[in-house]
């Protein structure tokens, strides 16, 4: 049966294409929503452009008629108006303030309820909106065409129960081969004793589901020695130049970026493979947004980049104890041997041959993480990290953000690799903090 879906404005700021994606369903756009699109266009963010977007796509469909009518938008016999004429405030209860967009909202899923045979749902990334219009009598869902499950999201790791005899033969022929096993690419397996015997190994799937050693042990990487299994399975990948895309998935202070730092120094200033390390962050702040800040670029920028300075002073401090910080990061940005910039400027350029890290990447929605790995040139390894439970970003959530679904859409990919990191290495405190106050 035909449906009536009501979109919401935390929808459209998410992913401005969802006006596209009801197929032979029929999409309202009430004006409420409208005038907070209009409010929010002038950002210098994603949610400002994304707004923009929004409103140049309505914008393109008014060729096609009359919004207030409804206008085609799909091969299969959807349309999309914008609904002017059935927003009933009065339908709603006293208890709700009539003044409020959410509320007005609401107020035409439950009128065009009452009036249509056709069901009506209502479509809204707002948790509250959602209880609200349920209480309500209105059926309401969150919008889920992009999202993964996190609980379900590919770890890169699996552990196998085995006989005894195999480990050995792994150890001895330096590679086995698993019956009836099926595995990802680039996955990794920690096979140990099935009879409870401390012997174990640490193996990487090869082609054709080879199970191999692990090639950098327990190498140091600039300095840095992973401390434990993940850390060692993330290392494999980072220096490995024929995995072109790794995500790095986990919680504060195990470790992410600090190896994908290590990586990407070793790499550029030791080995020459590529021309560059880049690192980008988006620029959300956490929590209360303090305003513009005075100064040039890359003043600006300090404040946001400020976690990666961190992680880069106790990189390099090891290799040179008398010189500051500031300067030897200034000579590697001379050298051009080290970039640091906002994913603002990413839109539009062709980045070959680098190392291209992309920090706290939890933030960026499935359809900006699309825009930047298209980026990615001949030569160029890119590395996104983050935490799916530390997400700043206002549209996205643990089962939205790109992170988590690049992991689970690359899984298959032999150019890809992935791993979640579980155990924190920072302090004692941050890990115990990590843990109970989830």
């Amino acid at each position: 049966m035909k449906k009536t879906y009501i979109i919401d404005t935390s929808v459209l700021l998410h992913d401005p294409g969802a006006l596209l994606v009801f197929d032979d369903n029929d999409v309202v756009i009430p004006m409420a929503v409208i005038e907070e699109i209009d409010l929010h266009k002038k950002r210098q963010d994603q949610v400002g452009k994304n707004a923009r977007k929004v409103a140049q796509l309505l914008d393109g469909l008014r060729t096609r008629g009359h919004l207030d009518e409804g206008v085609p938008v799909s091969d299969k016999g959807g349309t999309l108006r914008v609904e002017l004429n059935h927003q009933e405030v009065a339908v709603l209860p006293a208890a709700l303030d009539r003044s409020k967009t959410d509320n007005r909202i609401i107020s035409v899923a439950l009128t065009l309820k009452q009036q249509l045979k056709t069901p009506v749902i209502l479509v809204t990334k707002d948790t509250t909106m959602r209880v609200k219009a349920d209480a309500l009598g209105v059926e309401a869902e969150d919008y889920e065409t992009d999202q993964i499950e996190l609980a379900e999201v590919f770890t890169g790791v699996t552990t196998l129960a085995v006989e005894a005899g195999i480990i050995d033969a792994f150890y001895r022929d330096g590679q086995v081969k698993l019956d009836g096993q099926v595995f990802y690419p680039n996955q990794f397996v920690v096979l140990e004793d099935e009879v409870g015997s401390s012997k174990s190994a640490l193996a990487r799937v090869g082609e054709n589901g080879l199970l191999l050693p692990l090639r950098y042990g327990n190498n140091d990487v600039f300095g840095i020695h992973p401390h434990n299994k993940e850390q060692r399975f993330a290392l494999e990948l980072l220096m490995d130049e024929k995995v072109r895309l790794v995500t790095l998935l986990g919680q504060a202070g195990t470790g992410k970026t600090l190896l994908a730092l290590a990586a990407g120094l070793e790499q550029v200033m030791e080995e020459k493979r590529y021309r560059r390390l880049s690192v980008s962050r988006p620029i959300i702040p956490m929590g209360r947004d303090l305003g513009f800040l005075p100064g040039e670029v890359d003043e600006k920028l300090r404040p946001w980049m400020q976690p990666i300075y961190d992680n880069l002073e106790l990189l390099l401090s090891e290799r040179d104890k008398s010189t500051k910080l500031e300067r030897l990061v200034d000579s590697l940005r001379d050298m051009n041997l080290l970039e640091l910039e906002a994913l603002t400027y990413i839109r539009g350029r062709s980045i070959p041959q680098q190392f291209l890290l992309v920090d706290e990447a939890q933030n960026l929605s499935a359809h900006e993480v699309k825009t930047i790995i298209t980026r990615v040139g001949e030569g160029t390894k890119i590395v996104l990290t983050g935490d799916p439970h530390q997400i700043d970003h206002p549209y996205l959530d643990a089962n939205s953000n790109g992170l988590t679904f690049v992991a689970e859409r690359f899984k298959n990919e032999a150019i890809a690799g992935h791993v979640t990191l579980v155990k924190g290495e920072r302090s004692e405190l941050a890990e115990l903090a990590a843990r109970l106050l989830m």
